[in-house]
């Protein structure tokens, strides 16, 4: 079953308090979620226009997706459509993004923009290929002409890689770490029992796998080292 965090938006506070338009965008998005059989298992409401940047639901709402692996689902695309830091986020988080009103079109819009990304990165793997065929045909000598220096540098390129890895599961930790201490404050202390109410919400490890006392364990030296 497709699991969905849904996010609701209205532009003012009468509006909000009044439910005007938070109620038909909710509506939407059950009738999506009960047509095609999917559980909404969070929902996030902000009251704020489409054109500021500085949107906490928003962020929350695409934090939440990206953790437990849902779809990110909206109303209508206008909810979105002024947000410049929604498609940035939405790209950086790598969360899934449909809209109840168009659903296809959210999905070939995702698409494209995938598709063009992965047309530049062929063309420019083309276009290196047929510069150094070129070379070739020259005369130019190919090959890296530093011996060690170039394998030193390698070795550079291996630490960066593995400080891009630490970061990252920084970064998870830093993400988890509010969800594990909401699971602790309602006593589920032991580790056995964080991953038990981890895996009831939904909440995937950084590999997109379920919870175990040993990677409850890491994750919680990893924060407490943070």
């Amino acid at each position: 079953m497709c699991r969905v965090v849904a996010y609701y938006r209205v532009s003012t506070e009468e509006q909000g308090r009044s439910g005007l338009g938070l109620e038909a965008q909710r509506q939407a998005v059950l009738s999506l979620c009960h047509s095609r059989g999917w559980e909404i298992i969070a929902e996030h409401t902000e009251i704020e226009s489409g054109k500021r940047n500085d949107r906490p639901a928003l962020s929350e709402a695409l934090r939440y997706a990206k953790v437990t692996g849902a779809v990110l689902v909206v109303a209508k695309l206008d909810r979105l459509s002024r947000s410049v830091t929604f498609l940035s986020a939405l790209q950086d988080s790598g969360a899934r993004f449909l809209a109840a009103d168009m659903p296809e079109a959210n999905e070939l819009t995702v698409h494209i923009m995938a598709a063009v990304a992965q047309a530049e990165r062929k063309a420019i793997a083309k276009r290196t290929k047929e510069a150094l065929a070129a070379a070739k045909a020259r005369g130019t000598k190919l090959g890296n002409p530093n011996g060690a220096s170039a394998l030193r540098r390698a070795a550079k390129g291996n630490a960066s890689a593995l400080e891009t890895i630490r970061r990252n599961a920084d970064s998870f930790a830093e993400e988890i770490a509010p969800i594990i201490a909401d699971i602790r404050s309602a006593g589920f202390n032991s580790l056995p029992m964080i991953a038990s109410e981890l895996n009831r919400r939904h909440i995937q490890t950084q590999r997109g796998g379920k919870w175990y006392p040993t990677s409850v364990k890491n994750l919680l030296e990893r924060i407490e080292a943070r």
